[in-house]
């Protein structure tokens, strides 16, 4: 999933991004606000993902 198309689907992605990320908070989704770098830094600070195993986990969305 590109930039444009996590913009676009960014409040269908929210709840989904909850669902798969649990330690997501609301504050945390609102800070991402459909960026695809923030949510990959996200997922690597709250996980301990590499940047690889972020990519895919937001692909596999």
């Amino acid at each position: 999933m590109n930039e444009d198309q996590l913009k676009g689907k960014w409040k269908q992605l929210k709840g989904s991004l909850k669902e798969s990320f649990g330690k997501f908070t609301n504050d945390d989704l609102d800070e991402i606000d459909g960026k695809r770098e923030k949510l990959v830094g996200k997922i690597q600070e709250k996980y301990g993902d590499t940047r690889e195993e972020a990519e895919r986990k937001i692909d596999a969305l």
